[in-house]
């Protein structure tokens, strides 16, 4: 059977294909009575608009891109939350009819097909997840004027959504002091990343605030980088008593080390991280942590990429986080 067209939809209903056209785009410049009238032969004809063509013809999608930037070894391939984020931004953007596309953008070469993919007109917004540095793709973004929300906040002053990692990391670190911890070390994330930048601000000034000397390992927010971070602080400052991890996964490869190096935790070194993810509730001892619920932030990133759509400003969004107190710290 011939798929029905907007010709036979016109011819039924006896008004202009041009009329067809506007009810079925969801124009408002249709009087009721047309209107009911495509309607019941959409119904009685069976018609479903062809979304490619009318793509092409209005010059808008209904797809928007969620482009990942992240290198092999970042949040893709070990961070739990990643699937969180994916799983919330879909189906909020799917309730709101919208299809998604999952671009991975780790490389100057993958980041031009992107660009590519974007300037073509195959999306209608895009969401950013885990910039990096100076990531030129936002800028580009930007001057397509294409409707972009960042997860996390980018130096290209598109719109975005973040948790407080300033008074996270400041969250943490007072808990660790007052404790009478003396010696709080930190293990960052990957310094190309503002969430990582800002974490690192709030251990600082915190420590500084209490007369304390930064002591300071670089990690890239994985368990491997917790674990020789850590060997790294023990190494270079022995008499420590606390460590902040940047996240719950180099947290929970500095728990390993420490046990490797028979302290105990948290009587000889108190650990505390950040995120709150599952397995966080199976760390032996159970992980202290700034609780960043990253469903709330990809809900809140998704709504902010709606708004575009209908003119918004995009203001930013900064939401708010909480101390999990458990047996690490």
């Amino acid at each position: 059977m011939r798929r029905p067209t907007l010709e036979a939809v016109a011819a039924r209903a006896g008004v202009s294909k041009s009329s067809v056209s506007r009810v079925v785009n969801g124009e408002a410049s249709v009087t009721p009575e047309i209107r009911n009238l495509v309607i019941r032969a959409v119904r009685e004809l069976g018609y479903v608009p062809n979304g490619a063509a009318r793509s092409l013809a209005t010059q808008r999608t209904d797809a928007v891109a969620v482009i990942v930037s992240d290198p092999p070894r970042g949040l893709v391939s070990d961070d739990p939350m990643f699937s969180t984020v994916v799983r919330t931004v879909s189906r909020t953007l799917e309730a709101a009819g919208k299809q998604v596309t999952l671009m991975l953008a780790g490389s100057p070469e993958s980041r031009v097909r992107a660009e590519q993919f974007v300037a073509a007109g195959h999306v209608a917004g895009v969401m950013l997840v885990s910039m990096h540095g100076p990531d030129p793709l936002p800028g580009a973004l930007a001057r397509m004027g294409v409707p972009t929300v960042s997860f996390g906040r980018s130096a290209a002053g598109v719109p975005y959504v973040e948790n407080d990692n300033v008074g996270g990391a400041a969250l943490a670190v007072r808990h660790l002091l007052a404790q009478g911890r003396r010696r709080v070390a930190t293990i960052t994330g990957p310094l190309d990343m503002n969430c990582s930048q800002d974490r690192l601000a709030g251990y600082r000034e915190t420590v500084s605030d209490h007369g304390r000397r930064s002591i300071v390992a670089l990690g890239d927010f994985t368990r491997a980088s917790g674990v020789e971070g850590m060997r790294q602080l023990l190494e270079d400052d022995p008499a420590l008593d606390a460590v902040f991890a940047a996240n719950d996964l180099m947290a929970i490869g500095a728990l390993r080390a420490l046990r490797e190096a028979g302290r105990r935790v948290p009587d000889d070194v108190a650990v505390v991280g950040f995120d709150d993810i599952e397995a966080a509730l199976y760390t032996a001892p159970t992980l202290t942590t700034v609780r960043s619920p990253m469903g709330d932030q990809a809900a809140a990133a998704t709504t902010l990429l709606l708004s575009l759509f209908d003119g918004a400003s995009g203001d930013p969004v900064i939401l708010p986080n909480e101390l999990v107190i458990r047996e690490s710290a």
